[in-house]
Formats: structure tokens, C-alpha cells, sequence
């Protein structure tokens, strides 16, 4: 029977048609631990990490196209209480007065399955399912539907879009604070303070004293990661998202956040879910504020992935 089958498949074409199959450039590929990597052409880009230790998934690392990672784990001078500074998180300080923000804190962020693997040219992509669980009562307060995408662009730069999907079965109230709801911890020598770096907004304005807490549609961090190379991440808010442009929350020690709830606490109710989405671009050099604003008006353009749990 299976030399039967053999000859039909030679005859028919099937294996030359499989062997002309595109290899993806770009492909997510999954790996002990519990970690995705993102590989362009065979080389990590990014990785997503989503073990049962953490306290909750991050990507590490984040590479630019000088080769190296543009983020890092902890803060460089304080990494005791900056522990949980995780390259590029999502978390909140206060949910239902649950501090999900730090490491020592009553608040887990908890995987609990991928639900999908996809590579699609120079696109690739995986939806995963979080729970948010406050320890203190062993609840869980929302189910988080997230989508981690990698784009690849020109130049060995690329987008890093997170889609985010939070549902709840009561009122949760994500409470007003600076800290969340995504987090990026730049590598030491790209810093202001550390390694001479920049951080620039839309409205023009420059480093942590013009930025702290001001809104705007993006943040850019730039600096020198490697002998004569300057590479960087640009944060970007969808102007679909709660509360946009929001306030980012800056510092000259690497650090730079997307203040969902600065101004006012967010209200998830039953069947009301909310959905948000951040862009990172993770460029060469340091853009002109016009390449930058190109560049939002891109990501802003495309519409949020739809995250609408599928029925089985």
C-alpha cells in the first residue's frame, strides 16, 4: 500500500510542490522552558518568555539591528527593587487595589495556554491566554488575550506590535497611577545618565525633564549599544487605545512606560472587554521626527487584531 501511495505522490507532483514551498524569513519557534523565539533568517530577533516562575510573560531579548539587545532585565543601578523591570512587560499597579507592578507584590500575571503559532512571509505572530490573578484571594480578576507580533522592515529594523484583549466576568477597575500598563527597560548604555542616550517625543520635546508625564503618540529612546553604533526603540500608542495620546513615564536611567490610567482610573465591566495596542520600533540610528511620524501614522493606520476568544 505505502509503495502505492509513493508512486501516485511522484506521479502527481506532490513532493515538488512541497519542496517549492517559501521557507518564511521570519518564523516564531517554540522552545524548552516555555519560551517563542522570533528568528529572522535563523537569527533571534526577540523572545517571549511565559514559564510558571515568573510573575509574568516578557520579551528578552530585544535585538536591533546593530546585533545586540536594545533592552535589558532590571534596572542597572537599583536591581533589587527594579527587578521586575522585564525588557518589555505588561503590568499595572493597581487592579481592584492589587499591585501587579512589582515582584513582591500580591499580583500574578499567569499563562495559561497558546493558542496560535503563525509565520507568514515576513510577518509572524502568537496568541496566548493570561490570567491575572490576585494571590491574596486566589481569584482571577481578568482573562488577558494577548498577540505578540514581529514585522520585519527595511534595514534590519522591525515592529514589535503587542494586541491586548482584557476580559472580565465583574467590574475591574484598573486604578489611577503612572505604572502601566507596558514597560521598557532600555539597555544600560543607551540611557541618558548611563551611556548618553535620548529620548525624544511628537511634541518635540527632550529627555526626562520636558517628558515626564506629558502625552503624546510616541516616545523614542536612542543610544549607543556597540562601538560606534546607535540603535533604539520607539514606543507607540494606537489612537484607538484608552486615554489617547496618553502620558509616558520616562527616565534618564533607561526607562520608559505608556501610562494607561495617569489620569483616570479604567472601568472593565462584564461583557465589555477592553482592547489596546502598542508598537515598538526597533530602528538604526537615531530618525528625524519626521521618519518617526511616518512611521506612527503606519502603525496607526492598521486596525487592532481582532482577539474575539473563537468558539470550539
Amino acid at each position: 500500500m505505502w509503495r502505492m501511495l509513493l508512486s501516485l505522490c511522484v506521479a502527481s507532483g506532490c513532493w515538488a510542490q512541497a519542496a517549492g514551498m517559501p521557507v518564511p524569513r521570519l518564523q516564531a519557534i517554540p522552545l524548552p522552558d516555555q519560551q517563542v523565539s522570533f528568528q529572522r533568517d535563523g537569527d533571534e530577533i526577540a523572545r517571549y518568555h511565559f514559564g510558571p516562575a515568573l510573575r509574568r510573560p516578557f520579551v528578552y531579548p530585544v535585538v536591533g539591528p546593530s546585533g545586540r539587545s536594545l533592552t535589558r532585565m532590571g534596572h542597572p543601578r537599583d536591581p533589587e527593587s527594579h527587578s521586575h523591570h522585564n525588557s518589555v512587560w505588561i503590568s499595572h499597579e493597581s487592579v481592584n487595589g492589587i499591585s501587579f507592578w512589582g515582584d513582591r507584590q500580591k499580583g500574578r500575571i499567569a499563562h495559561q495556554r497558546i493558542d496560535e503559532f503563525e509565520d507568514v512571509g515576513e510577518h509572524s505572530w502568537i496568541i496566548s491566554v493570561n490570567h491575572w490573578i490576585d494571590e491574596q484571594d486566589n481569584k482571577v480578576l481578568l482573562v488577558e488575550r494577548r498577540r505578540t507580533a514581529v514585522q520585519l522592515l527595511d534595514a534590519d529594523q522591525w515592529m514589535l506590535v503587542i494586541d491586548l484583549r482584557f476580559d472580565a466576568k465583574e467590574p475591574v477597575t484598573f486604578g489611577k497611577t503612572p505604572f502601566g500598563l507596558i514597560g521598557v527597560r532600555m539597555a544600560k548604555t543607551i540611557g541618558v545618565n548611563d551611556g548618553g542616550g535620548t529620548i525624544r517625543n511628537s511634541a518635540g520635546q527632550v529627555n526626562e525633564g520636558e517628558i515626564f508625564w506629558k502625552p503624546a503618540r510616541w516616545c523614542d529612546y536612542s543610544g549607543p549599544i556597540a562601538r560606534g553604533k546607535v540603535d533604539g526603540i520607539t514606543l507607540m500608542d494606537h489612537p484607538s487605545n484608552f486615554n489617547h495620546p496618553t502620558k509616558f513615564h520616562v527616565r534618564g536611567d533607561g526607562w520608559m512606560g505608556a501610562s494607561l490610567t495617569i489620569d483616570e482610573p479604567k472601568v472593565i465591566e462584564a461583557g465589555k472587554p477592553l482592547t489596546l495596542r502598542y508598537g515598538l520600533f526597533v530602528h538604526v540610528g537615531q530618525p528625524s521626527p519626521e521618519e518617526l511620524e511616518k512611521r506612527w501614522a503606519e502603525f496607526a493606520k492598521a486596525a487592532p487584531a481582532d482577539l474575539t476568544p473563537k468558539r470550539k
